[in-house]
């Protein structure tokens, strides 16, 4: 594993962002658990595109789509016959790889010969019910665009929307492939955050512009450096089977220039196969405009665009630089000392912020210790009450990337703080 991302998988599980999966049975293998500290930067992820894509938006309807739908939309959307990987198996020590992505020899026993490419489909198959047999087989989904196409109808009788409008959902979706590893970047449960905007089919060419420019201004947004982002055609032949044109926006992690999203043009595809496999007649189709937004990859690319070394005073200070909005932890509020004098006041401010930020309090070893700890995690402020507190009511605020401190009145501190994450 690369050099950084060894720095980031050790960063993140000794800070509470990320766990190993099952690890006191030995894990399994890509499998990971969100911490605390994880889990909130992967809610501040989502909660911001939900805000910026869906509720700001009059043309977007959220929806919250069930995981296991009925086993005829996958038939119908060509996903049960044509949603496969090709697999080769290495003929020395059997370990099977996806052959597209396969260069050279094993890279588990360096063997050289391999058996033919044989295709293997990627959806979770599952049993409603009791019985075990293909007349109660369903599976877990393995894209959400489904639930959006097959719930179209009930989206057009209900919110009655014009051309062109959205239906927006995010979750967890589920993909039986072979994962080479390289933590978050592919695991076979993830979760993301895609709508489906439906346009007319002379417009298609305009839309997919407009959302390529919304993609790109919502990575700027999130912290992600533009020259680390390239985007990549995808040729005929390698699209998806539903597709007309997609482009992958690509990111250069540490083990190489691979995939964080997608857009896609459907054409009206997966609407034409459900009217025709139910028989409704669900009057002119529009085409379809697919944003895709992996968050596993976001919080990867986040952790990997913040991540900073820098030497202060003869050490190495590690800092994670997220943008204000997104960090896990708004503001620290450390007592100077545990002493019950400091430690009760240093509380109740912390107490009084918490309606306000997200905060977190900590009087547990030296206060440069407890700072080089907030740093590691992203926090944008640390808030220091000393004994000089109890007689000024002032306080000492730190900035992570500055380190610069500044007395501030308890009174105003909480306009302090809005203003400068806002800024």
């Amino acid at each position: 594993m690369n050099d950084l991302m060894e720095k980031i998988v050790s960063l993140a599980k000794r800070r509470g962002f990320i766990f190993p999966g099952s690890e006191i049975y030995g894990g399994l293998a890509n499998s990971w658990d969100y911490g605390p500290l994880g889990v909130q930067l992967k809610k501040n992820i989502t909660d911001e595109w939900w805000k910026i894509f869906v509720e700001r938006r009059s043309d977007m309807y959220g929806i919250d789509p069930a995981i296991i739908m009925n086993p005829k939309v996958w038939e119908a959307s060509g996903h049960v016959a044509e949603f496969s990987d090709p697999l080769v198996e290495c003929k020395s020590c059997h370990q099977r790889f996806r052959a597209d992505q396969l260069e050279g020899a094993c890279p588990n026993c360096d063997g050289t010969e391999f058996s033919e490419a044989k295709n293997f489909n990627l959806l979770f198959k599952t049993f409603i019910g009791p019985l075990e047999d293909s007349s109660t087989t369903a599976y877990l989904r393995g894209e959400l665009a489904q639930a959006m196409f097959v719930d179209y109808p009930q989206i057009i009788q209900t919110m009655r929307p014009a051309l062109p409008f959205g239906i927006a959902a995010q979750g967890k979706v589920f993909r039986n492939e072979i994962t080479p590893g390289n933590f978050i970047f592919r695991t076979r449960e993830f979760n993301l955050m895609e709508f489906e905007y439906f346009v007319a089919e002379s417009d298609w060419e305009k839309y997919f512009e407009y959302w390529r420019e919304k993609m790109h201004d919502w990575l700027t947004h999130l912290g992600v450096t533009p020259a680390h982002v390239h985007e990549h055609e995808i040729p005929d032949g390698e699209r998806a089977h539903y597709s007309k044109r997609t482009i992958d926006f690509e990111y250069d992690y540490p083990f190489g220039q691979k995939e964080l999203y997608g857009l896609a043009y459907r054409t009206d595809f997966d609407l034409a196969r459900h009217t025709k496999a139910t028989g409704n007649d669900w009057g002119a189709l529009p085409h379809v405009i697919e944003p895709t937004f992996g968050v596993d990859r976001s919080v990867l690319v986040t952790l990997l665009e913040a991540y900073h070394e820098e030497e202060v005073e003869g050490e190495t200070r590690v800092v994670l630089r997220f943008p204000k909005w997104l960090a896990p932890v708004h503001v620290a509020v450390l007592p100077l000392s545990k002493k019950d004098e400091l430690a009760k006041p240093t509380q109740e401010i912390a107490a009084s912020l918490q309606s306000h930020f997200r905060v977190e309090y900590d009087e547990t070893q030296s206060i440069g210790k407890r700072y080089r700890r907030q740093d590691e995690i992203g926090t944008p402020y640390c808030i220091t009450v000393d004994f000089e507190t109890l007689n000024d009511k002032k306080v000492t605020v730190r900035d992570r990337d500055t380190m610069q401190q500044e007395r501030v009145d308890i009174s105003l501190l909480a306009d302090y703080l809005s203003d400068k994450l806002r800024s």
